[in-house]
């Protein structure tokens, strides 16, 4: 079982940057890959990008490649979402999520933390 936590949501101008970060607590972290979704009202939700938590190697959607960036920091247990060059339509409430597979459904989720960029 694996809990989630995001932080760092808020309003920010467009071109501005954000950081978000995802606090993790689970019995082992073996295995673990994390993801970051957003979801737009009225828009299904929306795989951003993941990163493997045993070597820290990041996958990003081609929607975000160039401007966001995934880190963790293995101590806090924490994943974070580096958003740069934010757009309007970045606008929605972004979740983490974790998975013990390589491959297969997220089955862990956080609650989320909304985003809002205003032109």
């Amino acid at each position: 079982q694996v809990q989630l936590v995001e932080s760092g949501g808020g309003l920010v101008q467009a071109g501005g940057s954000l950081r978000l970060s995802c606090a993790a607590s689970a019995r082992s972290f073996s295995g673990v890959i994390m993801g970051w979704f957003r979801q737009a009202p009225g828009k299904e939700r929306q795989f951003l990008a993941r990163i493997r938590w045993s070597d820290g190697s990041p996958y990003y959607d081609d929607s975000v490649n160039g401007r966001f960036t995934l880190s963790r920091d293995n101590a806090k247990n924490t994943v974070y979402l580096q958003m740069n060059r934010l757009k309007v339509e970045d606008t929605a409430v972004y979740y983490c999520a974790a998975r013990y597979r390589e491959y297969g459904p997220y089955m862990h989720w956080g609650q989320g933390t909304q985003v809002t960029v205003s032109s």
